[in-house]
């Protein structure tokens, strides 16, 4: 995949762009503000060549505050079809909101110590490529408890809800049978009463396991 970074520590720039690349993907673009991160994309979608997804900072120069994930707003705006994984410091309730709700595939928002787990990040950053999503649970913990109050998801068992919070985080099938210790036949079960109760038919439009999050998170 292709990849552009941004973030304003040389030394993470450099040492995300390692990582990504010892594994065979191409870091196209590395920089260190929000304005060059828009700058960077838009001439490479210029020449044809835009990235699969963009690996940004939410804080960056000069502010420090929201720079990177405005940013990343800006480009999801412009190309729907670019994927954006976002690092932060700290679960920021709102920055994730707003990135989620501004298009149903290809986000992610993680805390910086994921990077630390490298095969963790690297799967995350490719989830994102190819348009799924990738939510750090710190983040899915929040924004679950903010919409326990809300009634779109009162019909949902605990059980239920454990299995969409794992999908939140942008876990497969298999890896949430893994995580609770049942089999494929009953997350694929849980999945599917999810949909039921939450008015989303079969469709070939929509795609039902990301409208699924997007409503338990937006909740």
């Amino acid at each position: 995949m292709r990849v552009v970074i941004a973030e304003d520590s040389v030394l993470l720039r450099e040492g995300l762009t390692r990582l990504l690349t010892d594994r065979g993907h191409e870091v196209v673009a590395g920089v260190g503000d929000g304005e060059a991160l828009v700058a960077s994309v838009r001439e490479l979608a210029a020449a044809d060549a835009l990235p699969d997804v963009v690996v940004a900072d939410v804080r960056m120069p000069p502010t420090h505050t929201d720079e990177g994930v405005r940013a990343a707003v800006r480009l999801r705006r412009r190309h729907p079809g670019l994927g954006v994984l976002v690092l932060s410091q700290y679960v920021e309730e709102q920055y994730a909101t707003e990135l989620i709700a501004g298009s149903s595939r290809g986000v992610g928002y993680l805390l910086k110590d994921r990077v630390a787990d490298v095969s963790e990040f690297v799967e995350a950053v490719a989830r994102v490529a190819r348009g799924g999503t990738a939510l750090d649970p710190e983040v899915v913990a929040q924004l679950l408890g903010r919409s326990r109050r809300q009634e779109v998801l009162a019909g949902l068992t605990p059980r239920e809800r454990e299995v969409l919070g794992l999908m939140a985080e942008g876990r497969t099938n298999s890896a949430i049978a893994a995580q609770l210790v049942v089999s494929h036949g009953a997350v694929e079960k849980h999945v599917g009463n999810i949909f039921m109760k939450l008015g989303l038919t079969r469709s070939d439009a929509d795609h039902r396991r990301v409208l699924a999050v997007l409503t338990y998170l937006n909740s």
